[in-house]
Parts: structure tokens; sequence; C-alpha cells
């Protein structure tokens, strides 16, 4: 691995916990845009610490999922430890990553912050020091029950993150209160990135707006406001295009007393089609309809083709039995919001989701879905979001595949971009 030269922000990240300045703080925090080299430096950084200032002890890496870590984090930094003369053994069954360096060795666990639950996973275990990647995308109560693990004296905390709204805990107890809890606090831009070309800066830039642009370019804890997909208008919808289809997919939100959404996509060439739609509001057509109705819907719809999978609300428990009892290959969707959010916004900018003309109901709720703004954090209007939950439960699983389908190089991973 070679190596560029350092930014003058990230050489700061790289010796904190040794500079005569800063060498007595507890913590530091990285925030800001998104490929302004936050996490390859915080890893080096927190690994050369944790190798020269400890022997024998116990330290925390903790992301979003421990798949997630290993990808965004220890594959970026584990070349780079390597060429400096560090030894690594990963036992990933364990989650545990051994590491050696001068005749001294370590213990790294990782760990995942997925949901409330996951706070009882790091309970217990006493560590010298822990490395929160993406803390903002973490539950509270898991972040603090990893501060509560660093025990050892003179342990330390490292967090990084992107933005997220301005009502985050994370931004309102840590950020803000930074001098109080003994925090080196560092904003990070693109521009302390010297890996990053002007170009490819550009393209970042092109790739965002509104409350993401914010967030990811900008750097800053904004809230959300407007519609959500606020660079969508009639201008990004185009005929399906002729001919077969490389392959086929449906993705449902099921709605017994709210609209129920289906959307038939065929892929064409590395592009995503939303060819077709079924669309029923029960309201407005004065009659509720049942899980073998819907069924014979969505067989409608797939009209013979030979659909691959069926991406379905999670919720609806006993829509997905049928589906199954009926042949149909179901995938029960992801329903994290937000994350779902961003990655429709990043496939729809690239051009590797298209809503074709036909699909006029969700045409209409792009236009209509929005931002509550009266809500504490991020929260979506629960109105005109059947439509666009049916295509995000199929971004995220489109974005989802491995390496070497169809998004091939494409992770959008819980607000990583």
């Amino acid at each position: 691995m070679r190596f560029r030269r350092f930014s003058p922000r990230q050489r700061q990240v790289l010796t904190w916990w040794c500079g005569p300045e800063t060498r007595d703080r507890e913590a530091i925090i990285c925030d800001g845009a998104v490929r302004s080299g936050k996490t390859l430096c915080l890893g080096l950084s927190f690994f050369c610490w944790a190798m020269g200032t400890f022997r024998g002890q116990r330290f925390g890496l903790c992301g979003k999922t421990a798949v997630s870590l290993r990808r965004n984090l220890l594959e970026t930094v584990r070349p780079a430890l390597e060429e400096l003369g560090f030894r690594w053994e990963e036992r990933v069954s364990r989650n545990q990553v051994k590491v050696r360096f001068g005749g001294w060795e370590n213990t790294f666990y990782l760990f995942g912050g997925r949901d409330e639950g996951s706070a009882a996973l790091i309970q217990g275990v006493t560590l010298a020091g822990v490395l929160l990647d993406e803390a903002a995308l973490m539950p509270r109560s898991f972040v603090e029950q990893a501060v509560a693990r660093c025990s050892v004296e003179g342990s330390r905390l490292w967090f990084s993150c992107n933005p997220e709204g301005p009502e985050h805990w994370f931004y309102r107890e840590w950020i803000q209160k930074a001098e109080q809890r003994r925090a080196l606090y560092l904003h990070f831009t693109m521009a302390d990135n010297p890996a990053l070309s002007p170009a490819v800066q550009a393209r970042y830039e092109r790739g965002f707006s509104g409350t993401f642009y914010r967030r990811f370019v900008l750097g800053e804890w904004a809230a959300a406001q407007g519609r959500v997909y606020d660079f969508f208008d009639e201008s990004w919808v185009r005929p399906a295009p002729e001919g077969e289809m490389e392959q086929w997919r449906i993705s449902c939100d099921y709605g017994t007393a709210n609209p129920a959404s289906f959307g038939l996509w065929g892929l064409r060439e590395g592009v995503w089609y939303r060819v077709k739609e079924y669309y029923y509001d029960s309201r407005r057509c004065g009659a509720q309809k049942t899980d073998g109705e819907y069924a014979a819907a969505l067989a409608e719809l797939a009209g013979g083709r030979p659909v691959r999978k069926v991406i379905v609300d999670p919720s609806a428990a006993s829509f997905i039995e049928l589906l199954r009892r009926e042949g149909w290959n179901v995938e029960k969707a992801d329903n994290d919001v937000l994350a779902g959010i961003r990655t429709t916004a990043e496939l729809l900018r690239k051009g590797k989701l298209v809503i074709c003309d036909p699909c006029a109901d969700a045409i209409r709720e792009f236009s209509l879905y929005c931002w509550d703004e009266r809500a504490e954090g991020d929260r979506v209007k629960k109105a005109h979001d059947h439509a666009m939950d049916d295509i995000r439960y199929f971004a995220v699983s489109a974005a989802g595949e491995e390496k070497g389908a169809v998004f091939s190089g494409t992770w959008v991973e819980r607000g990583r971009f």
C-alpha cells in the first residue's frame, strides 16, 4: 500500500494521543463530510496508540454491524498496518482480531451496534479503549455501554461519524460538550483528504442535494426539511426499454386500511427499471382486500415473467407466508427508513434505478413525500409513502447484493456513500 501525504487535519488525528497540546485528552471525535479521510487516519491512529501503549489488553471496535465494520474500517487500515510491520490474525467466528507488533500482542473485539438490544453484546467486558465507527448511527444505549467498558487506566475513546440532525443525541451530548468531556473535536471536509481528486470531489458534490448535501458535502448537522427526494421531478421519468429484461423482481409495501403498493422491476445492462406497478387504496375504493386478493394482484403484475425475488414489507407476516406457500421466493425487506432513503437517493441519482412513465402513483408520491419538520430527529411524514416504501425496500435489497452482482462496487451501508 503506497501512502499518500496526510493533510494537516489527518496528522492531528494520527498524533493527538502523543502530542504535547492534546495528549491529556481522553477522547477524540471526528465528524464531517463523506470521503474526507476520517476512517483511515482514525483507524491507523487507534491501532498505533493501542499497540504502542498497552500489551496483553482488550480493545473494542464498534460499527453498525460487524460486517460493515470489517468492510469500512478493517479492510481499509489492515494493508497499511501490515506494511508498517503489524501482524494480524483474525478469528471471524469469534469477531476477534489479535494484533502483534514489536513483541507485544493485544486483542481487538468487533461489536455491532445495530439496535437497542446490541448493548447486551458488549456488557461485562473490560476494555483499554474503544473505537466507534459511525457512532451517530448506533443507539445511545450501545454507545454508552461501550464507553462504560473502558475502565483500564489510560483508556481512551475514539469516535467517527457523518452528521445527522442538530437534535441528535450524539451531537448534543458529545460534540457540543466536547470540552466538558475532555474530548478533542476535529471537523473534516473533503479538502482534508488529499487522496480525493478535484474530479471525484465534484462528483460527490453533484450526487447530493438538500439536507443530504448540507450533511454529507458541507458536513453540517442540518435539520431535515422539505421534500425527501427534492431533486426528483418528471424529467427523471423515462419510458420502459423495449425488448427482453435480464431478470425480474417485485417489491411490495403491504396495506389493508392503508394503501398497498407493488412495483415490477426489470434489469437491463446494470440498471433496474420500475416498468409497472400495482397500487390499491382501500379508503379511496371503499373496500379492503384479503391476502389472497393481493397475492392474485401480484401474480397479475408479474404477468408470467420469471420473477427471481419478491421483496416484502417485513411486518406483513401473513402475506409473506401465503406468498411462500404459493411458490414465490420472498425476501423480508430491510426497514431502516433513513438508511433506505439515502440508498434510494444515491441509486436514483446514479441512474441505477429508473422510474418508468406507467408508474403514476410512484411519480405522484415523489412530489409529496416530505420530512416531518415538527418531529424530533429525522422522520418522514406518514403520508404519501407507500410507493416510496416499496421503492426503498427494493433499493436496499439491490444495493446489498454481494460483490460481483448487479451493483458490484456500489455499497451504500447505513449512511455511507
